[in-house]
Order: C-alpha cells, then structure tokens, then sequence
C-alpha cells in the first residue's frame, strides 16, 4: 500500500503541477472546496478534523495555498484565536480544473479494476474504507 501511495501521490502531482499545485495542496484544497460548498468556513484546526492531517501541516498548507492565492482567511469574530477560511476566486476556477484531472487519473488507474463491471473496483472502495475506518486520524 504504501508503494503504491507514493506512486498515486506522484502521479497527482504531476497531473496538476502546471496549476500551481502539489498532492498535498490539493488535498486540502479539494476539502475546503467540498466544505465552502456545503456553506461551511471552516478554521484551520475544524479543516484538520476532516482532512485527519496534523494541524501544523494544516498551517504550512494552508499558508502556501494563500501565498498562491487560491486561498483567503479572516480572523473569527468570534473567537480572536481562529481564522476562518474560505477560497478565493482563483481558488475556486483552479481546484475544478485539478479535480477534473485528479478524476481521470483515477479512472485511467483503476480502469484495470473496471473491465468485469467494476465488481473488483467496488470490492477495493468497501476494503480501503475499512482500512480508513480501522486507521487513526491525524491530532485535530
């Protein structure tokens, strides 16, 4: 698994370093892209919560992805302590393009999975998600 972890994570930051991207930045990207559409900002230690990365990796990210500008915080008004964040325009136009691409590229690498009718690629979704489910998340 992981050989092939680094292999998949190679492969995305390939597929969108032309946006400006890397695995990592999209990761968190995409989760903050699923979350501002859902209505939430969340802050950096609620986007650590979801993603299960440690929230000083959360930090560094996150402060790459506003250096890029596909990211804007604000301070909380009602917590001085937090920021809240959200995407910007940028943000949101480069994230649907690399989601686009990160799909094909995982239709083109499971496609070897998909030739009996997608059963093998069905029976990996179910096994991966146990293995999530048995995992510990990062520190929050």
């Amino acid at each position: 698994m992981w050989h092939l972890g680094l292999r998949w994570r190679a492969g995305v930051d390939r597929a969108i370093a032309h946006l400006g991207l890397t695995h990592a930045q999209y990761s968190v990207l995409a989760s903050l892209h699923g979350l501002v559409s859902a209505g939430e900002r969340p802050s950096q230690r609620e986007l650590s919560v979801h993603t299960g990365l440690q929230r000083i990796y959360i930090s560094k990210l996150v402060r790459a992805l506003e250096k890029s500008g596909f990211v804007v915080s604000e301070r909380d008004s009602r917590d001085a302590r937090a920021v809240r964040l959200d995407l910007s325009d940028e943000g949101k136009r480069v994230i649907e393009l690399a989601k686009d691409i990160v799909r094909q590229l995982d239709a083109k690498n499971t496609e070897v999975l998909t030739k009996t009718g997608g059963r093998e690629l069905a029976e990996l979704h179910r096994a991966l998600g146990a293995l999530l489910d048995a995992t510990e998340a990062g520190d929050g």
